[in-house]
């Protein structure tokens, strides 16, 4: 399974259905569910029916007249993909009269298709050289003299597939690809009859029209009309290997097809539990970073960030970084010195770090980015529900019957859950949008939100609470549920502070700019449509009062009696491919794996009994204490694998500021990242292709990842880790990532029935996964909460100390764009920046105006903690009074900007609100001009180029 390149196509997707249907096909009985096609059927029996059009990913079109068969008592030579089966009936799919017929059909196709299959870019993968076979075709009698399409011109414009109008077929399985499965829509079949053909838009070439690049079209195509340029450059694939995405949070399966070590392309896998045979642009096509030429692949050492780079061998490196480390324990302390995990590496290798923290550093000091994006999702669920994941799996959005997305915009973030979700809205499902921004949510083709609550950053808290007034209020909670399932005191505690008059949403609708009656009526739709699901992304965390936020949408949920089954739930969708498991695997400073208190004596001493070691019980530094401390000189040594804090972390000249203050930071990456411009030892750090391991997706699933060529160091981010311990004095001696899992399964009660033989066996797991749930768990808290009895906890809103004054009136929230990734180190480094290559400030055409600003003009942003140029987008997506970036790419300074504000509970920077001013300049601003002179002495120096402008530069 592991190494198959070409799944079976059923060629209709799966009935589901109680009853089942038994009949005959080529003298063989057959038994299926009923509603099941006649070509599903016959491929469940072994027999294959000749195919084009059909393929099980899609609904049946019909069209091809390839699949016919013969069906005793019934007329003419019905189509077996449009045919369902019947009871008791017989049917013959090969006689001479259907094999007359398939070749004739088949016929018409290639004599309008030109026959180059020996230099034909698909020879030996392509469905209709399959079908000439299988039909028996062997001579065309139509020539070329007459009308066809041979010489229409090929579309290049995408960067990623080729588009060959002269092999097109009409099949229409690209354009039903982009609608069933993508929801975009953007295709469609100009022309009719012998005129027609694929187009994308009104005759736009790809890159004009509306398409998203997700490749389900070229993975739909038969022929080579759709064709990756990977596949015309190298050729067909010879092997494959399943493996995760390392991207987003969805965390989709793909099969890296190979040719030896080189990736020729990545295809989503049919039976992934997250993606089922969808995928996005950066997943399917943006894997180029792997083998980037800015890629480092040798350990590098130097003692001031002034000096050259030197290349050293891993010993030399490792014994460097261990040293320096020790001397500064020895000079300033035992806790002068952590670790940052990564939400980009597998579990294993982010258990790892901090257990080297923990039990080589000796200290708790480790923390992970999930700090600066979901640390109040794991507060607040853990506090109200018991456990700090989402309660679903994504495929309960399809029973869910009103959808309220809160703060994320799926479409750019999560796009395949969100063509899923998309699935599901077309299919009737209300929609309840909570944004101040007008998203593709809102809006898009067959999709639309009932109501879309537009309100003003920082308000969150106020209109939560305002919701669930007006459900208390008019009597629409579910009050059986809550008194079965929740603590009673916390519930009428909640329900008296709920009522109050001043948390209506008359009274609110000034603090949120949202008026009364849509809020109102979004808030009796959720309550009683049925099931009711809330998705909610940073939007709803990155706030000072993100905590409270994520507590208001689980008393919500828990008020309207939606958790514990499928189509409800509180679904946090997680950004990066591994926050999930890197919270799992113990990276905040005051939990041990499986969010266990360092504090907790029981849990300590089996962790201690486990590694051989004393672990501290007092709670270690967060990222932004780590900061604070190595300004006043008691932080000075840092181990940060896999994450870029200097692009992604606030108030960026308060980071840069810590870490020169920093006497010995050792970054383990891909790149020189804006971090490890300040580093002082860099380990060249592995991509998701060249490791073994587990990543952990927003809806707790476990999957596999798997190496399909070799690390391009000679290590793995696994056996770095595993080295500097050694040189740091501690063995950790593992052989496999395999045993890793095995040991966090032994000291994780979530984890505890988790091995890689059982995720062979059954693809992936959710956790929690143990004796009392051995295959996983979907969805959570079925008939009690993880702690028992659910909690309410009030939610007062407290404006947050970032107002918008004569100085700045503006109020800057940011967000991520589909074709970028986080701080962009991947994506820019792949052609999807041909998508979007520089970050943009959107906003309203009023503020505009007021200050003369027009699109594409330079703009300077500055706030309390910075200022920054970005170029202007002149926009209605935006309210007045509110401006929005992107924070993709290191030059665009957007968290020169943001503020050290964050959130009461956890420290998670408050992102979403900073109080601006914008106006039009003519340069950039003070702080990117020290920036390319900085980033420019610091390529210099990778290079072992020394002078005194590097000095100068960082001085500066």
């Amino acid at each position: 399974m592991m190494n198959q390149l070409n799944d079976l196509d059923y060629g209709t997707p799966a009935k589901q259905s109680e009853k089942s249907v038994t009949l005959e096909i080529d003298g063989v009985s057959v038994e299926v569910a009923a509603g099941t096609s006649v070509m599903r059927a016959a491929v469940e029996a072994g027999i294959n029916v000749p195919k084009l059009c059909a393929t099980d990913s899609l609904e049946p079109f019909g069209s091809c007249r390839l699949c016919l068969v013969e069906i005793d008592g019934k007329k003419g030579y019905p189509a077996s993909c449009t045919t369902p089966c019947e009871p008791g009936m017989k049917v013959k799919t090969q006689t001479s009269k259907l094999a007359d017929i398939r070749r004739g059909v088949m016929e018409l196709y290639i004599s309008d298709h030109p026959l180059d299959c020996l230099t034909c870019p698909t020879n030996g993968n392509c469905e209709l050289q399959d079908m000439a076979g299988v039909t028996g075709l062997r001579e065309v009698r139509y020539g070329y003299e007459g009308d066809n399409h041979l010489k229409m011109k090929k579309d290049e414009s995408n960067p990623y597939f080729t588009y060959d109008p002269s092999k097109c077929i009409v099949c229409n399985r690209c354009v039903r690809a982009c609608e069933e499965t993508q929801g975009t829509f953007a295709l469609t079949i100009d022309g009719r009859g012998f005129e027609s053909r694929v187009s994308a838009g009104q005759m736009d070439s790809f890159m004009e029209s509306e398409c998203v690049s997700c490749g389900a079209c070229v993975q739909a195509c038969p022929t080579a009309t759709l064709t990756e340029k990977t596949v015309i450059m190298m050729g067909q694939a010879e092997h494959s290997k399943i493996t995760t995405c390392a991207y987003c949070g969805v965390g989709c399966s793909f099969k890296a097809e190979m040719k030896g070590n080189e990736v020729v392309r990545m295809v989503p896998h049919k039976d992934g539990k997250a993606n089922h045979g969808h995928s996005c642009v950066k997943g399917r096509f943006a894997w180029g970073y792997a083998t980037h030429k800015d890629r480092i692949t040798k350990p590098m050492i130097r003692s001031k960030i002034t000096d050259p780079w030197r290349e050293v061998s891993w010993d030399e490196a490792l014994t460097y970084a261990a040293s320096e480390f020790r001397r500064i324990q020895a000079k300033h302390g035992k806790d002068s010195i952590g670790g940052i995990t990564s939400s980009r590496c597998t579990n294993e290798e982010t258990y790892l770090v901090q257990k080297l923290v923990r039990a080589a550093f000796g200290n708790n000091n480790v923390d992970t980015c999930a700090r600066v994006c979901h640390s109040p999702t794991g507060y607040g669920l853990k506090q109200t529900l018991g456990e700090s994941a989402g309660t679903q799996t994504f495929d309960s959005v399809m029973k869910s019957d009103v959808i309220m997305v809160i703060g994320a915009n799926p479409v750019a973030a999560h796009p395949v859950f969100a063509s899923q979700m998309k699935r599901r809205l077309r299919q009737g499902a209300k929609l309840i949008v909570v944004d101040p921004r007008t998203t593709e949510m809102v809006k898009s083709p067959h999709v639309q939100a009932d109501f879309h609550l537009k309100l003003r950053p920082g308000t969150n808290v106020a209109l939560i609470t305002a919701l669930a007034h007006v459900i208390l209020s008019e009597g629409l909670q579910k009050e059986d549920f809550v008194a079965e399932r929740c603590d009673q005191k916390s519930y009428a505690d909640w329900k008296e502070f709920v009522l109050r008059p001043d948390n209506s949403p008359e009274m609110m609708a000034d603090v949120t700019g949202v008026p009364a009656e849509q809020l109102r009526g979004a808030a009796r739709l959720f309550a009683a449509a049925g099931n009711g699901a809330i998705y909610y992304g940073l939007g709803v965390t990155e706030h000072a009062q993100g905590s409270t936020m994520v507590i208001g949408i689980a008393n919500l949920a828990m008020a309207t009696g939606n958790v514990g089954r499928e189509g409800v739930g509180v679904n946090p969708l997680r950004g990066q491919n591994n926050v999930q498991g890197s919270c799992d695997m113990g990276s905040f400073p005051h939990e041990l794996p499986g969010y266990r208190h360092v504090s907790d004596s029981t849990v300590r001493g089996e962790f201690e009994q486990a590694w051989g070691v004393t672990l501290s019980p007092e709670p270690g530094l967060r990222i932004p204490n780590m900061f604070d401390a190595a300004m006043d000189g008691s932080f000075m040594g840092l181990y940060c694998e896999g994450e870029d804090i200097v692009q992604s972390d606030p108030n960026t000249q308060h980071v840069t500021a810590a870490l020169s203050n920093m006497e010995c930071i050792v970054v383990q990456d891909l790149f020189l990242n804006e971090t490890a411009k300040y580093a002082h030892v860099f380990l060249p750090g592995s991509s998701f292709l060249e490791k073994d391991g587990t990543f952990t997706n927003a809806e707790r699933r476990i999957s596999r990842v798997r190496k399909v060529m070799p690390a391009k160091a000679g290590l793995s981010d696994w056996e770095v880790t595993v080295a500097l311990a050694k040189a740091l004095g501690y063995d950790m001696p593992y052989t496999h990532p395999s045993e890793i899992m095995d040991e966090i399964a032994a000291l994780t009660p979530t984890f505890h029935g988790v091995s890689y033989a059982k995720l062979e066996q059954a693809g992936s797991l959710q956790w929690p996964c143990n004796d009392a749930a051995p295959d996983g768990t979907p969805i959570m808290h079925i008939k009690e909460f993880v702690r028992g009895k659910g909690k309410f906890i009030n939610t007062q809103y407290f404006a947050t100390d970032e107002k918008v004054t004569l100085k700045f009136p503006l109020i800057l929230t940011t967000g991520r764009i589909l074709s970028q990734y986080n701080v962009g180190a991947q994506t820019r480094r792949t052609e999807n920046v041909e998508w979007h290559s520089e970050d943009r400030l959107e906003i309203h055409p009023h503020d505009a105006e007021d200050r003369g600003i027009k699109d594409d003009d330079w703009v300077g942003i500055e706030s309390r903690a910075g200022q920054t140029v970005l170029r202007a987008t002149v926009t209605e997506r935006v309210q007045p009074g509110v401006v929005y970036t992107t924070f993709h790419f290191p030059e665009s300074g957007a968290n020169v900007i943001t503020t050290d504000n964050s959130d009461w509970a956890t420290n998670c920077p408050e992102y979403k609100v900073t109080a601006v001013q914008v106006m039009p300049v003519s340069q950039p601003s003070t702080w990117q001009k020290q920036f390319s002179r900085f980033t420019e002495q610091q390529l210099k120096l990778l290079q072992g180029q020394s002078g005194h402008a590097a000095e100068t530069a960082v001085s500066k």
